[in-house]
């Protein structure tokens, strides 16, 4: 989440006018993020969140989102609700934006991830992607592997000022990781993003998933890989393999892993530790002035990329 975008005083007034949401109490940005605009809205209703959408979000492919966090929430998955206005359209325009309101979900992202939280998120992903085989829409990633090379040709002649002999090292694992990606694994709508501050827990339990906005139909496992990446990577840099039994564990406690899965992993992970790099990098060298948001640093995936890229046996990652 990150705010790009002002919204004025008036211009909120008279956006609010379209829903029977009660009266403003109050209305603030929130900076974490890099992606959309989002901001915190409570009115005398209750709590909602605010999205203009942004950068890499095609407007077109708004309708499968919402339309993806209706059919999960319809099916046991807790994860934000679109708030229909008094048309019964959820998704309007907002200061040139495309924009939706969403129900707010109570709970705390965990800022230092433990190994208690990994086995309940491995379960609710798998979960996630149980609950998303009935809907029938698909969208492809739009940054999956193809997407990879033109991203790094927009960084490579600025990459060795983030840190030197980087862009030759993108250029070595690009080749590798693309030359090795499985295409035959089970696939399904997968969340692409699920970081710690997309998960939020509550007294002790896992309270919902939330930002479904880089969704997409691709291989299962894939989503899997990012979450290692996301998760269990200690504060030092290193890998933890606690978290990523507890993660893998609770998983496939809800939905096993195939063998072909479970050999694939370390070319997903590594694929999965490229794509956070190229983002970030390129969010790193492109950050918009003025933004009201907070660049992650890059190079925190280049330790990670490495690491993967030195797996020889899958037990590494505690299987």
């Amino acid at each position: 989440m990150a705010v790009y975008t002002d919204v004025s005083d008036e211009a909120l007034a008279a956006f609010l006018t379209e829903y029977d949401l009660g009266g403003l109490v109050a209305f603030r940005g929130i900076a974490e993020g890099v992606e959309n605009s989002n901001f915190s809205l409570r009115t005398t209703r209750g709590d909602y969140i605010l999205t203009l959408y942004e950068r890499r979000v095609d407007p077109a492919d708004l309708p499968w989102f919402l339309g993806l966090m209706r059919h999960l929430a319809a099916h046991g998955i807790t994860c934000p609700l679109p708030v229909p206005g008094l048309d019964g359209q959820a998704l309007r325009v907002l200061c040139g934006r495309a924009a939706a309101v969403t129900s707010f979900l109570p709970g705390i992202w965990p800022r230092r991830v433990r190994q208690a939280h990994c086995a309940p998120l491995g379960a609710a992903l798998a979960r996630m992607h149980l609950a998303g085989a009935g809907y029938a829409p698909v969208r492809a990633n739009a940054l999956g592997p193809q997407a990879w090379p033109p991203l790094l040709d927009r960084c490579r002649d600025r990459a060795d000022t983030v840190q030197p002999g980087l862009a030759q090292e993108l250029d070595d694992a690009a080749r590798t990781v693309l030359g090795a990606w499985p295409g035959d694994l089970p696939a399904g709508h997968i969340h692409a993003d699920l970081f710690p501050d997309n998960v939020f827990f509550l007294d002790g339990r896992l309270s919902g998933l939330i930002d479904f906005y880089f969704a997409c139909t691709d291989t299962l496992a894939y989503d899997v890989a990012i979450c290692l990446n996301a998760w269990c990577f200690g504060p030092d840099g290193s890998f933890d393999a606690g978290r990523a039994r507890a993660l893998l564990g609770g998983y496939a406690s809800i939905r096993p892993l195939t063998g072909a899965e479970r050999a694939a992993l370390p070319v997903l992970a590594q694929g999965a530790a490229l794509r956070f790099l190229l983002t970030r990098l390129f969010d790193w060298l492109h950050t918009q002035q003025g933004a009201l948001v907070t660049p992650k640093d890059p190079i925190e995936y280049l330790h990670r990329l490495r690491f993967h890229r030195g797996v020889e046996d899958v037990r590494q990652y505690g299987l």
